[in-house]
C-alpha cells in the first residue's frame, strides 16, 4: 500500500475548526448545565465549552470532532455558526449532526443542509469551508454537534490539536491512533520518517500518554480561554496545543544538523554565482566602490525588479507565450527580471557574491504567524528568506524580498526572528536583530485653528520612516486608492478627538522608499466644551481618546510583543480665538523607564498661538513577563500625563446689549 505523509500545514488547515465530534450518541445535559446562567470558572464569559473531543484514526482514515457548548450571553450566540475549513479533494466532510437544547430541555435538531464554500482555489490546491448553523439558539441554550472528515486510504496524518479555544473549556479528550504500519512514509527527499514525535504546550502536568494498543491520548480540564491581552506574541508561542509529526530523528541536535545541511545545499544551489550573474554585478557596481556602495547598488537593482509577491505572478499561458521557463535559480530570476520575495532575496545573495562580497541566505519564521521552536523538529515552520551581507567586517541583515523596504531595515515580521542561516562554516541556527527606535519614526504634525464656538479647522501631516512607512507603501501596492484612503482614515480614527472628523487627502513620497512618507489629512469639527468663561480643549490632540495599552492590566503571564521599537513625536499648533487666553496647558513632563522607554511633553504659548510637543519612544520589541510591572508602571504615568487639558479663559466679557 502506498502511503504519503500529509504535511502539518495542510492538516492544520483542517483542524482550525472550533467544533468537536464523538462517534457515540449525544450526551444528555445535566440539570446544572441546563440551569447555568454564568460560570464561576470563567467570570463574564459569553459561552463555555462543556466538553470537546477529537479523534484521529489513521487505520480507518477519519478525523472526528464533537462539541458541547453552553451559551451564556447574546454575544455567545455567535458560536452557533460553525466553520470547518478543509482541503478539498484530500478530505471530505461527512456525518454532520447537531442539535440545540433550550434551558427547559426542549430539543431542536439540526435539519438545514450545510453550505460548502470555496475559500482558496488554484490549479493544484483548493481550500473549502463547510458552514452550518445550529437552530433556534438563545441565551441559556446548549449546542451540540459532531462530524467527520474522511481521507483516502493512501494518506496518513499528523494531527495538530488546538487545545485552547476562544472560550473556557471544562473538559477535553483527544485520541490519535497512528497507522499500525508506517513503512513508506517519507519526506520530499525520500528520507524514511520512521519516528512519531509530538510537542505539548499546555499545563505543567498535562502529558500525552500511550496505551498498549499504540493509541495516544491527551486529556485536559479547566483550559483557560485564549488570552486577549494587548500586544500578544504569535499565538503558537502561547496557546495550548499538541502537534504530532513524523521524523527521521529523535533528537533536536541530529535533526537540525541534517535539516541544516539539506537546507544549505538547496539555498546555495539557488544562490550560486554564475558567469551571467558576475557580468550583471560588474554592470551594477564600479571597481572603486566600497563594500557599502556595492551592497546598496545591488540592493537597489534587485528592488527595481518585478516582485510577484506584491504584483501578480504570470499565468502558465503567459509564461509559455513569453517563452519563460520555470525559475530554477537566481540566474533565471535575473534574466526574467521577475521573481517572488524569496527568489529575489536569494538573487541578492548571488549578485552580492558575484560582486566579491561575503553574503549568506537566511530563512526565518514569519513573526506575524509564529516564533521559531527548536523543539519542533520540522523545517516546515520556516517561512521567508532574507539576506546577510558583510560590510566592513560587520554583518548587515537585509530584506530585499520585501518591496519598498529600505536598505538596512528588516520588515518587523522578520526582526527578532529565528531560523536557519548560512555562514562560512555552513548552515546553523540564527536570530535576526530587533533594530532600534531610531529606525522607525512617526511624526504627527497638526495645525489647527479654533474659533470662539470651539469649531476647528486644520490639517494634519503624518511623517513616517522605517516600519510605519513600509506598512503603508505595501498597503498601497496591494490595494486601490479608495481602499488605501479607507484604511488610513480607520487607522487614525482613535487618534482624533471626539467631534472632529479626519479625511485623508494624499501621500507624498509613496513611490520613493528612500524618502520619508508623508500623509496629508484634513480635519474639521468641534473639539471643545465651555463652562462659564472657561473653554476646555484636549491638551494632547492625538492622545485625547487614546486607549493606552497595559494600563488596566496589572499582571501579565505571557510575553509582550510590540512588533518593533518606535519613536512617536507630536507637534501640535493651536491657533486660538482672539478673545481667549491660555489659563493652563499641558505641563512639562519627563517620564523615563531606563534603557526601555521615555515620555516628554512640553508646551509654549506665544500670543494667540500655543504649541504642544509630545515624544514617546520605546526601545524594545519582546518583553518577558517578569519585566511587566515596570512596563505597567510606565504606561500608567503616560496615561495620566496624556489626560492634561488645555484650558482657555475668555479675556474680554461681552457687554449686554452690545
Amino acid at each position: 500500500m502506498r502511503m504519503r505523509l500529509l504535511l502539518p500545514v495542510a492538516l492544520m488547515v483542517v483542524l482550525m475548526s472550533s467544533s468537536q465530534l464523538m462517534r457515540a450518541q449525544f450526551q444528555e445535559p445535566t440539570k446544572d448545565e441546563l440551569q447555568m446562567t454564568a460560570d464561576p470558572k470563567a467570570p463574564g464569559a459569553a459561552a463555555v465549552y462543556l466538553y470537546r473531543e477529537e479523534t484521529t484514526d489513521d487505520n480507518l482514515h477519519f478525523h472526528s470532532i464533537y462539541v458541547r457548548e453552553k451559551i451564556l450571553t447574546e454575544k455567545g450566540k455567535e458560536v452557533a455558526t460553525v466553520h470547518v475549513p478543509y482541503e478539498h479533494g484530500a478530505f471530505k466532510v461527512t456525518d454532520i449532526r447537531g442539535r440545540t437544547i433550550h434551558a427547559d430541555g426542549t430539543v431542536i435538531p439540526l435539519t438545514a443542509k450545510p453550505s460548502d464554500l470555496t475559500d482558496v482555489k488554484t490549479k493544484d490546491y483548493q481550500v473549502n469551508t463547510m458552514v452550518f448553523t445550529l437552530p433556534s439558539v438563545e441565551v441559556g441554550s446548549i449546542i451540540e454537534y459532531r462530524l467527520q472528515l474522511r481521507y483516502a486510504d493512501d494518506m496518513v496524518s499528523s494531527p495538530s490539536w488546538d487545545v485552547q479555544q476562544q472560550y473556557f473549556v471544562h473538559k477535553a479528550h483527544y485520541m490519535f491512533y497512528p497507522p499500525q504500519h508506517t513503512w513508506g512514509i517519507s519526506n520530499g527527499r525520500g528520507q524514511n520518517l520512521d519516528h512519531l514525535m509530538w510537542i505539548v504546550h499546555a499545563g505543567p502536568t498535562d502529558k500525552v500518554v500511550q496505551d498498549a494498543s499504540g493509541k495516544y491520548y491527551f486529556d485536559v480540564a479547566d483550559v483557560p480561554a485564549i488570552p486577549a491581552d494587548d500586544w500578544m506574541p504569535p499565538l503558537n508561542s502561547i496557546n495550548w496545543r499538541v502537534e504530532f509529526y513524523y521524523t527521521a530523528f529523535t533528537s533536536g541536535g541530529e535533526f537540525w544538523q541534517d535539516a541544516g545541511k539539506f537546507w544549505n545545499k538547496e539555498a546555495e544551489h539557488f544562490a550560486g554565482s554564475t558567469k551571467t550573474l558576475q557580468q550583471a554585478a560588474s554592470g551594477i557596481v564600479a571597481s572603486g566602490d566600497t563594500e557599502l556602495q556595492k551592497a546598496t547598488k545591488i540592493y537597489e537593482a534587485v528592488m527595481n525588479l518585478d516582485n510577484t509577491s506584491f504584483s501578480r505572478e504570470k499565468s502558465e499561458a503567459e509564461r509559455k507565450k513569453e517563452k519563460l521557463r520555470d525559475i530554477r535559480d537566481a540566474e533565471d530570476v535575473w534574466k526574467q527580471k521577475s521573481g517572488s520575495a524569496n527568489e529575489l532575496a536569494l538573487l541578492y545573495v548571488a549578485l552580492a557574491r558575484s560582486a566579491g562580497l561575503r553574503a549568506y541566505p537566511m530563512e526565518v519564521v514569519d513573526r506575524t504567524r509564529a516564533i521559531f521552536d527548536p523543539t519542533y523538529l520540522s523545517s516546515y515552520q520556516l517561512d521567508d528568506y532574507i539576506a546577510i551581507v558583510v560590510i566592513d567586517g560587520k554583518e548587515v541583515f537585509l530584506d530585499p524580498g520585501q518591496k519598498d523596504c529600505p536598505f538596512g531595515l528588516l520588515h518587523w515580521k522578520h526582526a527578532v526572528a529565528g531560523g536557519l542561516r548560512g555562514s562560512d562554516k555552513g548552515a546553523g541556527y540564527g536570530e535576526t536583530p530587533s533594530g532600534t527606535y531610531k529606525q522607525n519614526v512617526m511624526t504627527r504634525i497638526a495645525d489647527l485653528t479654533i474659533d470662539a464656538n470651539s469649531d476647528v479647522q486644520g490639517t494634519l501631516r503624518f511623517v513616517m520612516s522605517g516600519a510605519p512607512a513600509l506598512h503603508w507603501r505595501q498597503i498601497a501596492l496591494e490595494n486601490d486608492a479608495d481602499e488605501v484612503k479607507k484604511q488610513f482614515n480607520e487607522s487614525i480614527r482613535g487618534s482624533i478627538p471626539d467631534g472632529v472628523q479626519a479625511d485623508f487627502d494624499h501621500f507624498l513620497g509613496l513611490d520613493d522608499y528612500h524618502t520619508n512618507l508623508i500623509a496629508f489629512v484634513k480635519v474639521s469639527g468641534n473639539m471643545g466644551s465651555a463652562t462659564g468663561k472657561h473653554f476646555f480643549v484636549p491638551g494632547l490632540f492625538f492622545e485625547s481618546r487614546a486607549s493606552h495599552p497595559f494600563v488596566s492590566e496589572d499582571k501579565r503571564v505571557i510575553p509582550v510583543d510590540v512588533q518593533y521599537p518606535e519613536l512617536v513625536h507630536d507637534d501640535v499648533t493651536y491657533r486660538l480665538p482672539a478673545e481667549f487666553a491660555v489659563e493652563s496647558s499641558p505641563q512639562q513632563t519627563n517620564v523615563t523607564w531606563p534603557e526601555h522607554a521615555l515620555l516628554k511633553i512640553d508646551s509654549k504659548a506665544d500670543g494667540a498661538t500655543l504649541t504642544v510637543g509630545r515624544t514617546l519612544a520605546y526601545n524594545f520589541t519582546l518583553l518577558d513577563p517578569k519585566d511587566y510591572s515596570d512596563l505597567h508602571g510606565f504606561y500608567q504615568k503616560v496615561a495620566l500625563a496624556d489626560q492634561q487639558p488645555l484650558v482657555l479663559t475668555r479675556a474680554v466679557a461681552a457687554q449686554k446689549g452690545n
